[in-house]
């Protein structure tokens, strides 16, 4: 035993030595470790967000609405309490705190909320006599809310309870009383608290039932079926395998930064490994001894990795919340909740990586001599059966590639988000085991070339001499520049086609959303002014697709719930409306949209694999909503043309509004005003909000300028997507952390191997030339092939993994600045990687350079 633990600490004294190389394993170790925990713990802690508000009324409850859309109020509630239906109101609203911070506020009433309610057992007031009354819902009440609600209050959580903030218009808030069950950003009171809050008077937001107890639907009303709302977790489920899987890019290109440092200690270990044998410590004993140490190491590099994941997740939550937010309306909270196997579980994949990138050192070990133990060349020999055994893995992988590209080939579109993202690895793969064979390959074709050039001659020999060291460097930012390259495109791509249809969509020049019940009045008011060109009225309405009709097959009975969507095909209209696929041309689509067929959105048309000519049973008012069976009320529409839709998770059909509105009951949502030509935009916006005011007592809120929804659309986008790009900057910062990391690990050897060209006359500013030039060189020929693996990714990711999660197809942009970007970064990152060693040598006196030895 004493044996092996001076053994042991025999190995770990190579790190004094060297401290360069004990930094660069742990340096791996922890930027991997940490981007995959930080990851991991935003996906954690909004789950629990999830969880949380799932809980809470989101999807455990039927729900009932007026069918003309008007606002429910407390009459309502009454006349059907006493017809015997067993509802309760539930009144939601906003208000603003002192901080400036918006908080969701919703009352209910604990009395007649269904007993089964997650927030009756886990956030409600006490119930142990419900004969009694309660501080919840007496004066003056109780406000519940999340702890990491609180610092949103301006106080902390201890501070919270009991506390009555005040918020910005004054008003204070009930007694505050922690729930841990509740979402994030949500204040829950008794409805009485939180009318008198919001300033509501009897107006009630929704009527909920327990799920099943309504048999039918009231008269004059609309019933929504627990199992037809959207679990946020589904929706978000595909934006958290994004990240998950940039996560585990940068935990790859980590753990290239840790097996090339095995590697190189390992190389210059083998005089240390031979004597420990020829000490009689047996070949096993010695690779488990190598192995105690690699795990040693790991656990410190994984808990700093975890520490600092920690620290990330704190840094981008925020931004994380905001796209979950502005993509699919879901509060996430700012605020950290890890479960105990996050922790766990981050270190058993660092670890796990760790194993991976330590096991190809430890077999090699294993596998040499005694002899072979004390001959660097031995090591290095092993180089090109590596090259042979790397061609054959690249080899394999194209043919999964290949595979899996012909699978997805014979799937419906907007399948296979795992396939999708195995073709993007498979692709990565090849290209990466393939990078080390054709440099050398390169190398060795130039160095013939270059025979009558010593120096150049030199120089590409000396590189193949490095590329045993370099090569995991070099794979590392070939992975980091074509990921960056192609999500980069992606965004860029998105970014662009977004705002195209913005400007198809948005055609008017002012919105309007008046009140349901002023709809009409205010609609022909604005048809009398002069200065309003067009009037393009718009509705909406929920319903539930029971079948399809595909032409020339067997209909489809189903039961998916879906959104009605009204416009008013006109002059400023139909022009810039995008379409993807019509039956007859546009002009024709837009015929039969106004007669009364109808246009789907790309969501429901790659989902369920509908084309236009197919015919559509909508469930129509009065349905019961129990199944898809002949007795209910329905109506038949045929589908005209399919548009894309960026953005949307669900799929829509689009009528004509008068049809929606006659057909299906739907209220009115919003009117669009085209002004006449001539007109001014901002000024006629002023005029008209004036106008309204005065004589529909409209608030200024209630007429928005186009521009304002474009610049409020355009901010929602770059939120959303500043957490990949911060991720996507990591990653290649990691990438550019290993190739700086190699050439600072081997810079001791490389100048032992120019010391002999400066005694030979070679200038030292041509010498640290020569390692630029050669760097420079290497990472550009990586950068160029990078630029195809960025494209093929680009295409895997808007074909493929975004009609996957998403639901539509964005069409393919290559950017040729991005492309440029991508060279230069991969020759600016080698630059900087290679300026320090290159720098050191050009400082380094001449004496200094003639004492260098040889040490192996």
């Amino acid at each position: 035993m004493s044996l092996m633990l001076t053994a042991l600490a025999t190995l770990l004294s190579h790190y004094r030595r060297h401290p360069g190389q004990l930094a660069m394993l742990l340096l791996g170790l922890w930027v991997a470790g940490a981007l995959w925990s930080g990851v991991q713990a935003i996906n954690a802690s909004a789950r629990d967000s999830y969880a949380r508000a799932e809980a809470l009324f989101t999807t455990g409850l039927d729900r009932l609405e007026r069918r003309d859309g008007g606002a429910l109020d407390h009459a309502d509630f009454v006349s059907l309490r006493r017809a015997g239906l067993a509802v309760s109101p539930l009144l939601e609203g906003e208000v603003a705190t002192a901080q400036g911070e918006r908080l969701t506020v919703i009352g209910i009433d604990p009395l007649t909320l269904p007993g089964d309610s997650a927030f009756a057992t886990t956030g409600g007031p006490p119930t142990s006599d419900p004969g009694e009354p309660t501080p919840f819902f007496t004066p003056p009440w109780q406000t519940r809310l999340a702890p990491d609600t609180a610092p949103r209050l301006g106080l902390t959580r201890q501070s919270a309870a009991g506390a009555e903030p005040v918020l910005a218009d004054g008003q204070a808030l009930p007694p505050l009383v922690l729930a841990p069950a509740l979402p994030p950003g949500t204040l829950v009171m008794d409805i009485a608290a939180a009318a008198r809050l919001l300033g509501s008077g009897d107006r009630v937001s929704r009527l909920m039932a327990e799920t099943g107890a309504l048999n039918s639907t009231p008269a004059g009303y609309r019933l929504i079926r627990a199992d037809t709302l959207v679990d946020p977790g589904e929706l978000t489920a595909s934006f958290h395998l994004n990240l998950t899987a940039m996560a585990l890019l940068a935990l790859i290109v980590g753990m290239f930064i840790v097996q090339a440092a095995l590697g190189l200690a390992l190389e210059q270990r083998l005089g240390l490994l031979r004597t420990l044998r020829a000490l009689g410590v047996p070949g096993r004993n010695l690779v488990g001894l190598l192995a105690l140490e690699l795990a040693l190491l790991g656990i410190a590099g994984a808990l700093a990795g975890i520490a600092s994941g920690v620290w990330l997740a704190r840094a981008l939550l925020p931004d994380v919340a905001a796209t979950l937010q502005s993509l699919y309306g879901e509060s996430v909270g700012t605020t950290l909740h890890l479960p105990w196997h996050y922790w766990l579980g981050g270190l058993g994949v660092t670890l796990g990586g760790l194993a991976v990138a330590g096991s190809g050192t430890l077999w090699r070990a294993a596998r040499l001599g005694v002899l072979g133990l004390g001959q660097a060349q031995a090591w290095r020999a092993g180089f090109q059966r590596q090259l042979r055994g790397q061609a054959i893995a690249g080899t394999l992988a194209a043919l999964l590639a290949l595979a899996t590209g012909a699978w997805l080939s014979t799937q419906p579109a907007g399948e296979g988000l795992l396939a999708g993202f195995l073709l993007v690895g498979a692709l990565m793969l090849t290209c990466a085991l393939w990078l080390s064979p054709l440099l050398a390959a390169g190398l060795a074709r130039l160095a013939r070339l270059a025979r009558h050039h010593p120096l150049t001659q030199w120089a590409l020999a000396d590189l193949q001499l490095q590329l045993p060291r370099l090569s995991l460097a070099m794979m590392a930012l070939l992975i980091a520049l074509s990921a960056n390259l192609g999500v980069g495109s992606m965004v860029g791509g998105f970014r662009l086609t977004f705002l195209d249809w913005l400007d198809q969509r948005l055609t008017a020049d002012l919105y309007l959303r008046p009140p349901v019940e002023q709809f009409d009045e205010v609609q022909a008011w604005l048809a009398r002014r002069d200065q309003v060109a067009e009037l393009l009225p718009t509705a909406g309405a929920e319903s539930t697709l029971l079948e399809i009709a595909p032409r020339g097959a067997d209909d489809r009975p189903m039961r998916l719930p879906i959104t009605l969507f009204g416009i008013t095909p006109g002059a400023s209209l139909t022009p810039s409306w995008p379409l993807l696929a019509t039956m007859a041309g546009r002009d024709a689509a837009w015929a039969s949209l106004t007669a009364g067929d109808a246009f789907i959105n790309e969501q429901l048309a790659l989902g369920q694999g509908i084309a236009p000519g197919d015919r559509l049973s909508l469930q129509a008012p009065g349905g019961q909503g129990r199944g898809p069976d002949t007795s209910l009320n329905r109506e038949t529409v045929m589908v005209a043309a399919i548009y894309p839709d960026y953005g949307n998770p669900r799929g829509e059909v689009l009528l004509a509004t008068h049809r929606l509105r006659e057909h299906f009951a739907a209220p009115p949502r919003s009117i669009g005003i085209v002004l006449a030509e001539g007109q001014e935009t901002a000024l006629h916006s002023r005029e008209l909000a004036k106008a309204l005011a005065a004589r529909f007592d409209l608030d200024d809120e209630a007429l928005v300028d186009q521009r304002r929804i474009k610049a409020l659309s355009t901010d929602i986008f770059e939120r959303t997507f500043a957490i990949t790009r911060a991720l996507n900057a990591l990653t290649l910062a990691v990438a550019a952390l290993a190739l700086l990391a190699s050439l600072l690990a081997q810079a001791r050897e490389r100048r032992r191997r120019l010391a002999p060209l400066w005694a030979l006359g070679v200038p030292r500013s041509e010498l640290a030339g020569i390692q630029l030039a050669q760097l420079g060189g290497a990472a550009l020929v990586t950068g160029l092939l990078a630029v195809p693996l960025g494209i093929a990714i680009t295409t895997c990711l808007v074909a493929v993994i975004n009609v996957a999660a998403f639901g539509w197809r964005l069409p393919l942009h290559v950017f040729p600045g991005e492309i440029a970007l991508t060279l230069a970064t991969a020759l600016g990152v080698a630059l900087l990687a290679a300026g320090l060693p290159a720098l050191t040598l050009w400082r380094t006196p001449p004496r200094a350079l003639l004492a260098e030895e040889e040490t192996t």
